[in-house]
């Protein structure tokens, strides 16, 4: 599995990265009277027929796209569309722009795949859902070579179900750890012993832990060693093997941080206003929130990998979730030619320049990550370190996709109201592998 995380590092000289994350929410909608881009419109088995466009007509189409909400409070969206229609005049395209973060696109997809959007950016473990729904075209001709031949081949497979493609790659999903240096320093942030063991005023919390539905809460899990269907996630076989001994052991460990007053906990209490405030250590997130972040702390706030813990007299590093956030097309757009036109577009090296200079979104395009700027940007450098030392691939399967997030989003919940417990530990882990694996 590192192997694929380090063939990105040596190609790109950037970095891997994120259920990563969006936010839904309601939707906006814009307008352009220009046209659209030139990808391909070879879509494998999914390709719609020629367009009017073909023999030179200007044809009216709508285009409906699903982005997270940085990307249209940062006006990202609304100049690449701009741009995209104004550049080939054979579209003359209405856009309707809804706000549905990459979290929550499976889902909202696959309600009602013939109601949602022609072009859509989601996380990379939701695909073989979509792919098995029949939800998601198929990528080829130009677009599929583009793809291939300027993003790293490792970053490429988290978008390929089966040796097909599926969709456009333009970041690295994974999260790493922020703090506050007027709290914690270097020699704290090293290990969660170290973090949770420093001395802090009475309203200042030392971490905050957010699970993110499993996202996050698995790094406990696989920093140990123990995996969900075999190394790479994919041996249905395999099993689960989370209810070994240490298994329970680090889910005593949890109960004791989650337990801990000096432990802020996800929905009680906001990052954002902890962090503004100065009263907060530490806490993982991702690059997607750092200008967030950056602007509350300014110099005061600092980065690094996630740390160690020792949950049974080991120390063991935490190994967080390593994905990517896609984009891709529906399979049954009305507009294919142009749906696909337009998913290159926004996944091109220069657009994935653009959403790195306007949101911090680390390209996954091996040339975009080349210039000077990403390689001198510290956010850039600390997402090598983590996908280098800290990772592991997220599982991309239909049947890790369809539990996990269920099962392994309910365990803290129910550490925090006591629903499990240090007495029923082993009992409450035989349940979850067994609704894994049944």
């Amino acid at each position: 599995m590192k192997k694929l995380v380090v063939a990105l590092l040596l190609a790109a000289m950037t970095m891997t990265a994120v259920t990563g994350c969006g936010n839904g929410g309601a939707g906006a909608s814009n307008n352009a009277s220009e046209p659209a881009a030139t990808a391909d419109t070879s879509s494998g088995s999914e390709a719609a027929p020629a367009d009017k466009a073909a023999s030179g007509e200007t044809q009216d189409i709508t285009l409906k796209v699903w982005c997270p909400q940085n990307q249209v409070d940062t006006g990202i969206m609304e100049q690449q569309q701009t741009a995209f229609a104004a550049e080939h005049p054979e579209w003359n395209i209405t856009w309707t722009t809804e706000i549905v973060g990459e979290d929550k696109c499976q889902d909202s997809l696959l309600k009602d795949v013939g109601a949602a959007a022609d072009v859509f950016m989601f996380a990379s473990d939701q695909l073989p859902a979509m792919v098995e729904a029949g939800a998601i075209a198929r990528l080829g001709g130009s677009t599929e070579e583009m793809v291939k031949t300027s993003i790293a081949e490792s970053v490429v497979a988290t978008a390929t179900v089966d040796d097909a493609l599926y969709a456009i790659p333009f970041t690295h999903n994974t999260f790493f750890m922020f703090y506050d240096k007027t709290i914690l320093d270097d020699a704290d942030v090293t290990s969660l012993e170290k973090i949770m063991a420093k001395e802090t005023a009475d309203n200042v919390y030392n971490f905050y832990f957010e699970s993110a539905g499993g996202w996050k809460l698995g790094c406990y899990y696989y920093g140990a060693g123990l995996s969900i269907f075999g190394d790479d996630g994919s041996d249905l076989s395999a099993g689960v093997n989370w209810n070994n001994e240490k298994g329970v052991a680090v889910t005593n460990y949890l109960i004791d941080l989650i337990n801990n007053p000096k432990c802020a906990y996800d929905g009680e209490i906001s990052v954002s206003e902890l962090v503004a405030d100065h009263r907060l250590g530490a806490w993982f997130d991702g690059a997607w929130n750092y200008d967030l972040y950056k602007e509350a702390l300014g110099d005061d706030l600092g980065m690094c990998i996630i740390p160690t813990f020792n949950p049974d007299g080991t120390d063991y590093q935490l190994l967080g979730f390593y994905g990517s956030k896609c984009i891709g097309v529906n399979a049954q757009s009305q507009n294919m030619a142009a749906a696909v036109a337009f998913a290159a577009y926004l996944g091109n090296e220069a657009n994935q320049v653009l959403r790195y200079e306007l949101s911090a979104q680390i390209p996954a395009n091996m040339a975009a990550g080349e210039s000077e700027a990403v390689k001198a940007d510290p956010l850039a450098s600390v997402l090598v370190e983590e996908a280098n030392k800290a990772s592991v691939a997220q599982p991309a399967n239909s049947t890790f996709s369809s539990r996990y997030w269920t099962y392994a989003g309910a365990i803290p919940t129910e550490i925090r109201s006591g629903e499990i417990n240090k007495n029923n530990v082993q009992e409450k882990l035989d349940a979850f592998v067994t609704a894994m694996t049944q």
